[in-house]
């Protein structure tokens, strides 16, 4: 597969109108929004479609939808937070936490620690399931020999596995005591002034009347066709269908919030966060904790990681950098063109398509989503046309 330039995406969103109302006549275009900011302002450069169909109510910036993946950087930042606070060690093995042993199946003297959950380096595969029902466990699903590499014992590889963050929403439970969704508002969305949530939990009447339903390219809804009307279950229910919060237990399952994806968010709340990394003052988070996050926690060699064909070379904790220096002449993740460096994350799933990017050394940014991606679109990460 060959990536090609952000820059082709960029002129193809950009060419759209700033107005997004749709004559009654014809077929709304796919929703799609492109974000710019700077370390003091945000811009609506681009913007079209609408949030729902049958509403007929206009795409604006404010409007949340289910951002996928970039998810992972939200839960990066409550981590480190925490850690800040002296609740979690990046360092320590984590079974302390959990009050039962995380071990890989063929090395089960290396611990695994947070650095390496947050870095895809903890020889977790999505070899299983990784959304769980409410009632499973992770203790008895993570022995399952499919959940792991069993080549490489933790820290040494790279492999990008979304069912790292499960087990990292349960750490964060055992840690503090409290469910993972209500971590993420007293950590991120409140400090923030975010209107923000994870699977509808949390988010106001006000940010679901304005949920950006997710239609594939044939018109079929595949999520959040929710028209004001807060959904009767927003997790992942128990294997019975049970959705009784009262049976949850903290620490025990940590996927039923989705924390690898399932993050409701708008654009205009997206370039905040941009700007946070922008600012870098030590307000929200002290700079040694950005760096942390910001700076490759691993670099592809040619041989210690799965790239995704050149997709992934170099990761630092829940962030992706791009274009990082020193990477083999077989990376590809040069998404810009420009041969600068980048962070930030992309995002994939239920037909929508994503990214928040950030260029530290020009102070600029972009936060950007499309819908309606066809199936037939690129497989892996790709976030933009490719051939």
């Amino acid at each position: 597969m060959r990536f090609c330039s952000v820059f082709f995406w960029l002129i193809g969103l950009s060419s759209l109108t700033v107005s997004a109302q749709t004559p009654k006549t014809t077929r709304a275009p796919p929703a799609a929004i492109m974000v710019q900011f700077d370390p003091d302002h945000v811009a609506v450069t681009a913007i079209q479609g609408l949030s729902n169909r049958s509403t007929g109510r206009a795409l604006m910036a404010d409007d949340p939808v289910r951002i996928a993946s970039i998810s992972k950087t939200f839960v990066g930042l409550a981590v480190m937070r925490l850690v800040e606070q002296r609740v979690l060690e990046l360092d320590r093995d984590v079974s302390d936490y959990l009050g039962w042993p995380l071990q890989h199946p063929s090395h089960r003297n290396a611990p695994i620690s947070l650095r390496l959950l947050l870095s895809h380096q903890s020889g977790l595969r999505d070899g299983i399931n990784y959304a769980l029902p409410m009632d499973a466990q992770l203790e008895a699903e993570l022995k399952n020999p499919k959940a792991w590499d069993i080549d490489h014992p933790p820290g040494t590889y790279f492999a990008y596995a979304n069912l790292n963050f499960p087990v990292i929403a349960a750490v964060m439970e055992a840690a503090t005591g409290k469910r993972f969704d209500h971590i993420m508002k007293t950590q991120v969305f409140d400090p923030l002034e975010l209107d923000a949530c994870f699977n509808w939990t949390l988010c106001s009447d006000t940010k679901l009347t304005a949920a950006v339903t997710l239609y594939r390219a044939t018109g079929e809804v595949a999520r959040d066709d929710l028209r004001g009307i807060r959904e009767s279950c927003s997790v992942v229910p128990a294997r019975d269908g049970n959705c009784d919060m009262t049976r949850y237990q903290l620490g025990q399952t940590g996927s039923i919030f989705s924390p690898q994806g399932g993050l409701r968010i708008s654009a205009n709340d997206l370039a905040k966060i941009g700007q946070i990394f922008l600012r870098n003052d030590g307000r929200y988070l002290s700079q040694a904790s950005m760096a942390q996050m910001t700076k490759p926690a691993w670099q592809y060699d040619g041989t210690n990681g799965d790239s995704e064909d050149g997709y992934f070379c170099a990761y630092g904790l829940a962030i992706h950098v791009l274009a990082a220096p020193r990477r083999p002449a077989s990376c590809k993740d040069d998404r810009f063109g420009d041969g600068a460096l980048r962070f930030g994350h992309s995002g994939e799933a239920y037909a929508l398509k994503s990214g928040l990017w950030i260029n530290p050394a020009k102070k600029e940014g972009i936060a950007f989503y499309r819908t309606e991606v066809p199936e037939n679109d690129p497989s892996g990460h790709c976030i933009y046309f490719c051939d």
